[in-house]
C-alpha cells in the first residue's frame, strides 16, 4: 500500500464501481481521512493507467447533486503520498465533480523509466456506492437488548440494537452472575445466567478497542420466561400461570393480550417492569378481562408508571391479561402508544410474590431475619435471613418459591420497629439517630414518636413509602408537647415521600407524627422513617462514565467535590483499578480554594502499547481517624440510578496504527 495510509486507526474501504467509457471496474478504494483522497486499484486492461500502479481519486462537492450515493471525480496516477492537497470532506451520499489538480501534482509524480507520463488532461470516473460502503471506525453504541432479561440458571439468546463496527464485541457486567458470549452473527449474544445470580437488575456494558457503550439493564428472574409473539387473531395462549413474558409494544395502538387458565380461589399477581427499571418511555395499563372482553380488574400506576394487580380468581376458566400504554411524557396524540423502545417484562404468577419485608431496615452488624409479606407466600418462606455484608448499604432477601426479591436497608445506627400503642397518649420514644419501620393500620391511624433536642440542634426526618412500592402517602408533623404545630411536610419535590429538617428553638421534648394524607391504612401501608443529626460530610461525583485515553496524550478527568455542612478536612482523591501501563497521580482537595470544589485527575500512557479497556473507580479518603472514604458517584445515562464503576479505553498507540 501507499505511505499515505499509514497512521490510520483502521483503513476504511469504499466499495465502488468505476466507469470509463465502456470499461467498468468494480472493487474497493482506500480512503485517506487527512488528505481526503482515494487510492484506487488499477482499472485493469482497457482502463486508463492500467498495469500495477494504483491511482489517486480527488473530489469536491457538486453544485447540482445527481443520484444519491454517486461520486464524480478525477483519476490521477499514484504519487508519493503528498498529493493531492486537502479538499472538502468526503460525505457519504451526494455527488461530486472533478477537481483540476493535475498540474499542481506534476512535480510529485514518480520519475521512472518504465512508467508512462500522465495524460495532459483529467479523465472522469464515476464512483457509485455499493452495499457495504465504508464508515469511519467509531466506538460501539448500544440502544437496547431483547429480551431485556432471563431466568436464573438458563441461557438466553439476545438481539442487540445499536452500532458495532467491530465484531465480535467484548462485554462486562455487574453484579456477578452473567457470562456473555457474542455469536457469529453480528448483533447477537448468548447470556448464560448462573443459578445463583442475584435477582433483579444487572448492568451490561459492551466494548471494543475504540470505546464502550453506555450501561444497559438486564433483569434476572426465577420463573420460566417466554417472548411475546402476538398472533394475528386473538390472544397469545400461555401454558402456565407462572411465567415472565418479555415483550415490546411495537407500534401505536398496540395491545398485547395473553390467555391463561386459572382456578377459583387462586390469586394471580400480574406485575410489569417497563418504565421503572428499563426506562421504557411508556405509562402502561394492565387489565384482566373475561374472554368476552368484560374488564374485571385494572391498574396503571402501582409502581410509578408501572402497573401491578393482585386478582382473586372468582371461578374456574380462561382469563385474558391485556397490556397497553400511553406515552410516559404526554404529547398531543390521542390513543395508545408504541415503538421500538417500548420494552416490558410482564410477570404472571399464582405462586409466591413479595410485597415488602418487616422491618424494612436492620442493623448492618447483626442483620438477622425479616418477616415477608405478599401474596401466596408459602409458610417456609415467611421469614428470610438477611445476607451479611459489612460494606453494603442494602441487601436483598429472596427465596426459590418467591417470584421476586426485596431490598432491605442495612443501618449503622439503631434499627427499630414501631410498636402499639403509640398514639398521642402513648408516644413511642425515639433516640436520634435511628431508623424505624412502621405501619399505618387501620385507616385513620396516627403513629406518634417522642424525641429530645437541644436548642439550635437540627434533626432530619426522612420517610419512605411510595418509593418502596407501598400505597401510603405519608405526612410528617412536628409539635411541642402541648400539641402546637411547629413543622409539617407532605411531599418532597415530585416525590410522594417526604423529608423534614427541624431546628429546635429551645431545649425540650418534641413529638413527630406519621399519618396518611387521605386517612387510609392497611397491612401494606408500611413506611421507613429515618431520624438523623446532620454532620459534615462530602460527596465525589463524575459527570461521565466513559473515557478514552490516547497514548502519549494526557486524559483529564474532573472530579466534583461536594462539601456538605461545612466539611473542612483535606480529601485525597485517587483512581483504583487502572490497567497496566496507565498512571494517574493522586490529588488532594483542600478545604479552601479551587480544589475544595473540584480536582482534575490526569491519566497518561506511553505510546507503543496495545489497546486495553477496563473499569475503574475514583475513591476519596479524608485525613481523619478513621479515614472517611467515599467512592465517586456516576449517573447512569437515561436512568435514575448511579454507579461507582467508570470505564477507560486506551486506544491503539499511534505508532501501531
Amino acid at each position: 500500500m501507499h505511505q499515505f495510509v499509514r497512521g490510520m486507526r483502521s483503513i476504511p474501504l469504499l466499495s465502488f464501481r468505476a466507469v470509463y467509457g465502456r470499461v467498468t471496474h468494480i472493487g474497493r478504494a482506500i480512503v485517506h481521512p487527512q488528505h481526503e483522497h482515494l487510492s484506487l486499484p488499477p482499472l485493469g486492461r482497457g482502463g486508463w493507467g492500467g498495469g500495477e500502479s494504483a491511482h489517486v481519486f480527488s473530489w469536491s462537492r457538486a453544485s447540482q447533486p445527481s443520484s444519491a450515493g454517486e461520486w464524480l471525480g478525477a483519476a490521477l496516477p499514484a504519487s508519493d503520498g503528498q498529493c493531492p492537497p486537502p479538499l472538502p470532506p468526503l460525505h457519504k451520499g451526494g455527488s461530486y465533480e472533478a477537481t483540476p489538480l493535475l498540474e499542481s501534482c506534476a512535480d510529485h509524480q514518480p520519475q521512472t523509466q518504465n512508467r508512462r507520463r500522465a495524460p495532459s488532461k483529467l479523465l472522469a470516473i464515476a464512483l457509485v456506492l455499493l452495499p457495504g460502503s465504508f464508515a469511519w471506525s467509531k466506538p460501539p453504541a448500544l440502544e437496547k437488548l431483547f429480551p431485556p432479561g432471563g431466568p436464573q440458571g438458563k441461557s438466553v439468546a439476545v438481539s442487540l440494537t445499536g452500532s458495532f463496527d467491530h465484531w465480535p464485541i467484548q462485554s462486562w457486567s455487574e453484579p456477578a452472575g452473567l457470562t456473555i458470549k457474542p455469536e457469529n452473527d453480528k448483533g447477537k449474544l448468548t447470556i448464560d445466567i448462573a443459578p445463583d445470580a442475584a435477582l433483579g437488575v444487572h448492568w451490561i456494558r459492551l466494548y471494543d478497542d475504540e470505546g464502550a457503550t453506555a450501561l444497559k439493564p438486564f433483569i434476572v428472574g426465577n420463573l420460566p420466561e417466554v417472548v411475546a409473539s402476538m398472533p394475528k387473531e386473538g390472544p397469545q395462549v400461555l401454558d402456565t400461570a407462572r411465567v415472565t413474558v418479555n415483550g415490546q409494544l411495537t407500534k401505536r395502538g398496540a395491545v398485547d393480550e395473553f390467555a391463561l387458565t386459572l382456578k377459583k380461589g387462586e390469586t394471580l399477581v400480574a406485575s410489569v417492569e417497563a418504565n421503572r427499571q428499563l426506562k421504557s418511555p411508556m405509562d402502561a395499563v394492565l387489565q384482566i378481562a373475561r374472554p368476552d372482553g368484560i374488564v374485571l380488574a385494572q391498574n396503571d400506576d402501582e409502581h410509578g408508571f408501572d402497573p401491578q394487580l393482585a386478582f382473586a380468581v372468582p371461578a374456574d376458566g380462561t382469563y385474558h391479561v391485556r397490556l397497553f400504554a400511553f406515552p410516559a411524557t404526554p404529547d398531543s396524540t390521542i390513543g395508545f402508544a408504541g415503538g421500538n423502545a417500548f420494552l416490558y417484562r410482564l410477570t404472571l404468577t399464582t405462586g409466591g410474590f413479595l410485597d415488602h419485608s418487616y422491618p424494612l431496615a436492620v442493623s448492618r452488624a447483626e442483620p438477622g431475619q425479616v418477616e415477608v409479606f405478599g401474596w401466596n407466600v408459602p409458610s417456609e418462606a415467611t421469614r428470610l435471613t438477611v445476607p451479611t455484608d459489612a460494606n453494603a448499604e442494602t441487601a436483598f432477601v429472596a427465596h426459590p418459591q418467591l417470584a421476586n426479591a426485596f431490598e432491605v436497608r442495612l443501618e449503622t445506627h439503631a434499627a427499630l420497629v414501631e410498636h402499639e400503642p403509640n398514639d398521642y397518649a402513648h408516644p413511642q420514644s425515639l433516640a436520634v439517630p435511628a431508623t424505624v419501620t412502621g405501619r399505618i393500620n387501620p385507616a385513620r391511624d396516627v403513629d406518634v414518636y417522642e424525641f429530645s433536642a437541644k436548642k439550635g440542634q437540627a434533626v432530619i426526618f426522612r420517610i419512605e413509602s411510595r418509593s418502596l412500592g407501598a400505597p401510603l402517602d405519608p405526612v410528617l408533623r412536628i409539635t411541642d408537647r402541648a400539641g402546637k404545630n411547629l413543622a409539617e411536610v407532605d411531599d418532597a419535590g415530585k416525590e410522594a415521600d417526604g423529608e423534614l429538617t427541624f431546628s429546635a428553638s429551645e431545649d425540650g421534648t418534641y413529638r413527630l407524627t406519621v399519618r396518611d394524607l387521605n386517612s387510609q391504612g392497611g397491612d401494606r401501608y408500611v413506611y421507613r422513617l429515618t431520624a438523623s443529626i446532620p454532620e459534615p460530610d462530602y460527596r465525589l461525583s463524575l459527570a461521565a462514565d466513559r473515557f478514552t485515553l490516547t497514548p502519549g496524550k494526557p486524559l483529564e478527568i474532573p472530579v466534583t467535590v461536594e462539601r456538605k455542612r461545612g466539611y473542612d478536612r483535606p480529601i485525597d482523591v485517587r483512581i483504583e483499578g487502572l490497567p497496566d501501563g496507565v498512571e494517574a497521580a493522586p490529588l488532594r482537595s483542600e478545604p479552601k480554594g479551587d480544589s475544595s470544589r473540584k480536582v482534575t485527575l490526569s491519566l497518561t500512557s506511553k505510546p507503543g502499547g496495545p489497546p486495553v479497556s477496563s473499569p475503574f473507580r475514583v475513591r476519596g479518603a479524608s485525613n481523619e481517624e478513621p479515614p472517611r472514604t467515599r467512592l465517586a458517584q456516576i449517573p447512569i445515562a437515561g436512568f435514575d440510578v448511579s454507579t461507582t464503576q467508570a470505564w477507560l479505553t486506551v486506544v491503539r498507540s499511534e505508532e501501531k496504527k
